[in-house]
């Protein structure tokens, strides 16, 4: 690329921290707006990376960190409500046979990786701000800031989430829609028995399950009917989670007993998202979650979104030319393939909630798994 580049990425999760990471190395001019002072370092419980996200982060040049924090395994089983093992399958190395099958790490950890190899990147990052208007022309982005700051760029990259400000700002009127199902979360030790993702069908939940997220911890959830979150005190959710969890056998009891502090327990319902025709509008470009999102069925969300990162800094550094076909190229790759992870993680819960027992689960996440091991 000839033409010096200034990029603005709006949102600081996978996505953005991704791409930022990826137009930095090509020699772009990237800044970086969060509008969470903590730039997110300590949300979440924990997370399911499949080969296909690691595949990504060792292009982000994290591998090696993400290998070291996290906990890789190449199974899942499937459970009884009281812990009978039923079942234990090999997963598919989605992201090549070099790459473990899954890796579960605290989420926060991923972050703060993440947030290393951005500030080693050279970006300037700016916490605690949003973009307050973008006024656009056919050369560029002007952009103020809630601080009444401005700056013009040649492109803005919308990585703000499920909930994007900018989306709405430049006219998509996608909104995500609930699924019907909710989850329970919550970051714990791990028993010395606990080596791979478990799932429990059944029970007063349609799914219990955890992941291993490092030697010592562990992310457990149980999925439920979704209820009105604003009829559940904050205060209670280590007790209704627990309600919900005591069902459960095998390894439960032991991570149940740590379902104390309600304050370490997330609730949230399952959500779909699909942005229809492009994810753009002139030279603002939708990514991750603000373009897509689906119920964690497939543990695929993260997988996707730094997917989209990669593509589109693909694209980015490869053409001197930034116009509408490139951005409805980017859209078209990459729909291709988010359209059937979400529709099939909607589909899994689907089933569930129509009680459905012939389902074809395994077939079905075979078909996509497969799918997922082609190159982005």
């Amino acid at each position: 690329m000839s033409t010096p580049r200034t990029v603005l990425v709006i949102g600081g999760g996978a996505a953005g921290n991704a791409v930022t990471i990826l137009l930095r190395r090509a020699g772009i001019t990237v800044d970086l707006i969060e509008a969470k002072d903590d730039w997110n370092a300590t949300a979440g419980s924990g997370i399911t990376l499949q080969g296909n996200a690691l595949r990504v982060l060792r292009e982000l040049g994290v591998w090696d960190r993400v290998a070291q924090s996290g906990y890789a395994f190449s199974s899942v089983g499937i459970t009884a409500p009281d812990g009978t093992v039923l079942h234990a399958a090999e997963d598919l190395r989605t992201g090549g046979d070099d790459l473990p099958a899954t890796v579960g790490m605290e989420r926060p950890r991923l972050q703060g990786i993440l947030i290393d190899a951005v500030r080693a990147s050279g970006a300037t990052v700016r916490l605690g701000v949003r973009a307050a208007s973008l006024e656009q022309d056919d050369d560029g982005v002007s952009v103020t800031f809630d601080d009444g700051g401005e700056g013009r760029y040649d492109l803005v990259v919308a990585a703000d989430g499920l909930g994007s400000a900018t989306r709405a700002a430049i006219g998509i009127t996608d909104r995500p829609e609930p699924t019907g199902m909710a989850i329970w979360r919550v970051a714990a030790p791990r028993p010395a028995g606990v080596t791979r993702t478990d799932l429990a069908y059944g029970g007063p939940a349609y799914i219990a399950g955890y992941c291993p997220t490092s030697d010592s911890t562990l992310y457990a959830y149980v999925v439920e009917a979704k209820r009105d979150r604003a009829a559940i005190p904050v205060a209670s959710y280590a007790d209704e989670m627990r309600a919900l969890a005591r069902h459960y056998g095998g390894h439960w009891p032991e991570i149940t007993a740590h379902l104390t502090d309600p304050a370490k327990v997330n609730y949230t319902w399952f959500d779909r998202l699909l942005v229809e025709g492009s994810w753009h509008r002139g030279r603002v470009v939708l990514v991750g979650d603000a373009a897509h999102c689906c119920p964690p069925t497939l543990a695929q969300g993260a997988a996707m979104s730094l997917e989209d990162a990669w593509v589109l800094a693909q694209l980015l550094t490869a053409s001197d030319t930034w116009d509408d076909a490139l951005f409805q190229e980017y859209y078209e790759r990459r729909v291709a393939r988010v359209r059937p992870v979400v529709e099939a993680s909607v589909q899994i819960g689907q089933w569930q909630l129509d009680g459905v027992r012939d389902a074809d689960v395994p077939g079905l996440m075979g078909r996509i798994m497969t799918m997922l091991r082609e190159l982005p």
